[in-house]
């Protein structure tokens, strides 16, 4: 870059380097979408058209991003785990979390069509991010233990909630009112459809592949993609059967 006089002004940027040695979490979230998934009529509780493209916009930050171990969605949320090591962009904040967003956005809206088809977008989606730092395996398994929680909880109220809607004719006020006060081990257990939220994982860590989950398909079944590299898989994070088949997450392989 060319020197001149007015080079002075880079003092006023921040350093915002994160700590060495620690997990790396990119957490991205939509803004505002449940007006988006209004306008844009998803279906409900859950458009398995819109978690798909979700996950296909996460799988294309993976691709670029080679230092992202795992990657955890559910709703209009995602979570990219950086391995401990990596010095991506020398580790800072600002760097890691735009480029993130900003590939996870562009994405969203450049494979819209692949799964919306002729439907249009109707305005451009917005995505905010933010890095956190994990500095023990244990608490990087207790976010993503905190996250499915959230999750399972979520789609237990959601789906109960529509149902009521759909099948009983209630209104939303109604339905709302009807759910008060239930706690989630009342509620339907046999609805367990999309409880699980959306797991992507570099399969050469695997021992074996047939622990996944797909959304729409048996709990015994995964899906291999087309990238030999990566897995979406619909797991549990929260017990010990995932981090037993995928020990490399946690211990990378020495090089």
């Amino acid at each position: 870059m060319a020197k001149s006089k007015f080079e002075y002004v880079k003092q006023f940027e921040s350093e915002d380097k994160l700590l060495p040695n620690c997990w790396i979490v990119v957490r991205i979230d939509g803004k505002g979408f449940h007006r988006f998934s209004d306008v844009h009529n998803y279906i409900k509780p859950n458009d398995d058209r819109a978690l798909d493209l979700m996950s296909k916009a996460a799988e294309t930050v993976m691709e670029e991003f080679k230092d992202i171990v795992l990657a955890y969605g559910q709703s209009d949320e995602y979570s990219f785990v950086f391995k401990k090591t990596t010095n991506v962009y020398n580790r800072r904040a600002s760097k890691l979390a735009t480029n993130v967003v900003s590939l996870f956005a562009s994405s969203f809206v450049y494979f819209w069509p692949r799964y919306f088809g002729t439907t249009m977008m109707q305005y451009p989606p917005a995505f905010d991010s933010r890095t956190v730092l994990y500095p023990t395996d244990k608490n990087l398994r207790d976010y993503l233990s905190w996250r499915q929680a959230d999750c399972h909880i979520n789609n237990l109220y959601n789906t109960c909630f529509w149902k009521l809607i759909q099948e009983k004719g209630l209104t939303p006020a109604e339905s709302q009112e009807r759910l008060k006060g239930i706690e989630n081990g009342d509620l339907d257990l046999s609805l367990q459809l999309h409880l699980s939220g959306s797991s992507t994982s570099r399969s050469q860590s695997a021992r074996g592949h047939g622990r996944g989950m797909d959304s729409r398909r048996s709990p015994q079944m995964s899906r291999k993609l087309t990238r030999p590299n990566i897995d979406r898989l619909h797991v549990d994070l929260i017990g010990e059967q995932f981090w037993t088949d995928y020990p490399d997450i946690l211990n990378p392989p020495k090089r």
